[in-house]
């Protein structure tokens, strides 16, 4: 059976904690960022985990988890 390819849009977007959650950026914080205040900045510059659902398309996307 062939190796799966590691989806390099995917691998420079997210990160696996040593836990197994699946970590991502926030959107919104690019421009247009005068209108928010700075305690919406701050938390915007958090990241977030994945749903679940989400998680495992991601993980699958990283060769982590057999298809």
């Amino acid at each position: 059976m062939p190796k799966h390819k590691t989806n390099k849009s995917v691998k420079k977007r997210i990160r696996v904690t040593k836990s197994g959650k699946v970590m991502h950026y926030k959107t919104g914080r690019r421009h247009l960022n005068s209108c928010h205040n700075r305690k919406t900045i701050r938390n915007l510059n958090r990241k977030a985990s994945c749903h679940d659902g989400d998680a495992v398309k991601m993980l699958r996307m990283l060769g982590k988890v057999r298809p």
